[in-house]
């Protein structure tokens, strides 16, 4: 029937209440302009607004100045036996908890284990043997173990900054591929004692601050900070940038430490490894290599041995 067919496009006659015909109704408000359509860039969910915002994001982060942090790498360390543990205590190496076999014989050992603990307000923690066995992996433990917190490592432009609140010029260790933690601690314990503004070590490949290095800093890592570097030639490259002279160390060194001119400016100097010395990337990028004489044949220092000598020379000059 006329003006009553189903099909699309069909046309009501009653528009009471409901009126869709002619430009009346709602046709007439959908008509209304809504103004200029906006660009692309401003329109949230379109691809080249996001685009853009991610633009300005990373401007800005560039722009801005890069925060300092620590970094915080490796896991909880263990110190296992009573002798360890205290030496530990004594040395001021950080503990966080100090475990104990529930049953193990008190000797003058523990108690002072527990004297220092409750002194330093480290918890105290009574576990079973068997608990304790496999907490530290096994390890000859004589009921007694403690647990050290991950090292927290500075940024190496950090120590910069800490030279430059001093108002002093840097004066920076790095140690290329040192693997004794022993020898990290010595230098660390010289650069305390020296005056120096920090420590670098490479990411790989080196020792880190463990509980060993920390007993052989003798407490001197509380103020002195290490930095880790993920590339130590590139890092070398970044301090010459900032003003920084870099001299390496090593046996066949064209100058002589107490001939070193460059001993009271802004200086980076670099210790070799036990065995190799300095690597050959790493000596190129030296701007001198200092050799420090000796009386007899003896080819070369221990690591943290040349590094003290250096140190104390440079320490000299500088006074």
């Amino acid at each position: 029937m006329a003006g009553n067919s189903q099909r699309r496009g069909a046309i009501k006659k009653t528009g009471k209440g409901n009126p869709t015909a002619g430009s009346g109704g709602r046709v007439r408000r959908g008509l209304e302009g809504k103004g200029p359509t906006p660009k692309a860039s401003e329109r949230p969910y379109h691809q080249a607004y996001k685009s853009k915002k991610r633009a300005e994001k990373a401007a800005a982060k560039k722009g801005a100045a890069r925060p300092r942090r620590s970094v915080k790498t490796g896991d909880a360390e263990w110190i296992a036996g009573r002798n360890s543990v205290v030496e530990a205590l004594r040395a001021g190496v950080p503990v966080n908890t100090l475990y104990v076999a529930e049953g193990a014989e008190r000797d003058g050992r523990l108690r002072e284990a527990f004297a220092a603990a409750a002194e330093r307000g480290v918890s105290l923690m009574e576990v079973p043997r068997v608990e304790l066995d496999r907490m530290t992996g096994g390890a000859v433990h004589q009921g007694l173990a403690a647990r050290v917190p991950a090292y927290e490592y500075a940024h190496p432009d950090d120590l910069l900054d800490r030279a430059a609140e001093l108002g002093e010029p840097p004066l920076i260790v790095a140690l290329d591929s040192v693997t004794d933690p022993r020898n990290l601690g010595a230098v660390v314990r010289s650069a305390s004692g020296f005056g120096a503004h920090g420590v670098v070590v490479p990411e790989r490949r080196a020792a880190g601050m463990t509980a060993s290095a920390w007993k052989t800093s003798a407490g001197a890592a509380a103020r002195v900070p290490v930095a880790q570097a993920v590339n130590l030639t590139r890092q070398l490259k970044a301090y010459q940038e900032a003003g920084c002279m870099v001299v390496g160390l090593a046996a066949d060194g064209e100058v002589s430490l107490p001939d070193l001119d460059l001993a009271d400016g802004p200086l980076v100097v670099v210790v070799g490894s036990e065995g190799e010395g300095l690597s050959r990337l790493v000596a190129e990028t030296c701007d001198q290599l200092v050799s420090i004489p000796m009386a007899s044949s003896l080819e070369s220092l221990n690591a943290g041995v040349a590094a003290s000598i250096a140190l104390y020379a440079i320490s000299q000059r500088r006074q």
